[in-house]
């Protein structure tokens, strides 16, 4: 894990909250009944967690909230660009997919990133929910978090949308292409 300040100044936060704010208010169906204020006094309260919904939109992920945990009322926020972020194509599954490689190594892991981020990557069942409230990655794919009994045989799974319909896949853990990448969770 990178050695980093994980802390946005003042003027990145107001910025930061600005583009959050703006993102909630285009999107309504995907939060209906939860209202910004409620959600800007939470992240207010949280800077660690700014400091990762930052990391996810610098990478181009446009994080907004896609819902509240019943139990423990947290804003759940989640990746929604178009199609997987920009900033984290390119990569394999994990840190042992990318040790693998022994020539032609991705710059990362989509595991070690969100890691790095303080996010989670979606399971499929997140993957799912996320697709209901609007129509992604019909160009791109994802990796989601994995099964370890799949994961320990060498595999990694991944969706994307096709035909107006969620595809799971599966593929060698250690692959990696141009168009897939990583979309992420954050409880606030």
């Amino acid at each position: 894990m990178k050695s980093i300040n994980k802390k946005l100044t003042s003027e990145q936060s107001a910025e930061l909250l600005k583009i959050l704010e703006s993102r909630f208010i285009k999107n309504m169906k995907r939060h209906k009944g939860i209202e910004w204020a409620s959600v800007q006094e939470r992240l207010e309260k949280h800077p660690s967690k700014l400091w990762s919904l930052n990391e996810m939109e610098i990478t181009d992920g446009e994080p907004d909230v896609v819902g509240q945990d019943k139990k423990t009322g947290e804003y759940i926020f989640m990746d929604c660009s178009a199609e997987s972020p920009k900033g984290r194509r390119s990569i394999c599954f994990d840190h042992d997919a990318l040790e693998s490689r022994k020539e032609h190594k991705p710059k990362d892991s989509a595991e070690n990133m969100a890691a790095d981020m303080g996010i989670e990557l979606l399971t499929e069942e997140q993957y799912r929910e996320l697709q209901e409230l609007d129509i992604f990655d019909t160009k791109t794919s994802s990796w989601i978090a994995t099964p370890a009994p799949i994961r320990k045989l060498g595999g990694a799974l991944f969706c994307d949308r096709r035909y107006n319909t969620v595809f799971t896949y599966h593929n060698g853990a250690e692959s990696y292409y141009a168009a897939r990448g990583f979309r992420g969770m954050l409880k606030v």
